[in-house]
């Protein structure tokens, strides 16, 4: 059995008096895909960015590899090999592409650039054609890609995605979704996707939750959930 890589437990979170997180558990383990599924609101990104330290957690433990993180500064979160391509992209439009993924390499002082970028192109070709691009005149999808690919420069032992399929046309979610699956089985990455397409994001679990109002209110396996009557009613049959 996979030892748990990352595990929350009993999470709350704030911004000023209103409560975002009301207790939330849930493990992922190293080499599984983990998702988290939820309507706009439920608090899915806030848990992503509360792993990563802004905003930080008021109540409970966050634990990486058994150490706590939860009052870390996130610099330190990310040197022990956790690496977020964050919810809206947030590229730097004026650098190229191939300074975006120097970029995400920074972490390593940029020690195995030569070594990653041939990995991450051959990930997401298009962006060895536009690396001397400025990032910020890139489609949707490709700023996608980018964000992913330069937080691939970091050398992550776990990803956290955040709605990598946000805006984007069905062709180049499919693109999204087959190179996170690639990178699981190919590298052995370990994910943890936050995502409101529920229907890919849970044909690509290993281990699925659903967030309402702050709060987990249904957890198992991808293939588990896809099949609950009331998960098919709120996020797949004309849901969200």
């Amino acid at each position: 059995m996979n030892k748990v890589l990352l595990q929350g437990e009993g999470i709350e979170t704030y911004y000023g008096k209103i409560q975002a997180l009301k207790g939330i558990d849930f493990q992922v383990n190293e080499g599984e895909i983990a998702t988290v599924i939820g309507s706009n609101g439920a608090g899915k990104s806030t848990l992503m960015m509360t792993i990563f330290g802004t905003p930080r957690a008021r109540a409970g433990r966050i634990v990486f590899d058994g150490q706590d993180i939860t009052q870390m500064p996130t610099y330190e979160i990310a040197h022990l090999g956790l690496a977020q391509s964050p919810e809206g992209r947030r590229i730097f439009p004026r650098m190229t592409v191939l300074e975006n993924l120097q970029m995400g390499a920074t972490v390593n002082a940029l020690r195995n650039v030569a070594e990653d970028l041939p990995k991450v192109f051959r990930l997401f070709p298009r962006l060895e054609e536009r690396q001397s691009q400025r990032a910020g005149t890139l489609s949707g999808g490709e700023q996608q890609m980018l964000a992913i690919g330069r937080a691939m420069m970091a050398r992550p032992r776990l990803l956290l995605l955040d709605e990598p399929s946000l805006g984007l046309a069905p062709i180049i979610v499919k693109q999204i979704f087959d190179a996170i699956r690639m990178l699981n089985r190919e590298e052995g990455l370990t994910v943890l996707l936050v995502e409101q397409n529920a229907n890919h994001a849970l044909k690509l679990a290993h281990r699925a939750y659903v967030m309402v109002n702050g709060k987990i209110t249904l957890s198992g396996t991808g293939q588990e959930l896809l099949k609950r009557p009331e998960v098919r009613a709120a996020y797949l049959e004309g849901g969200h």
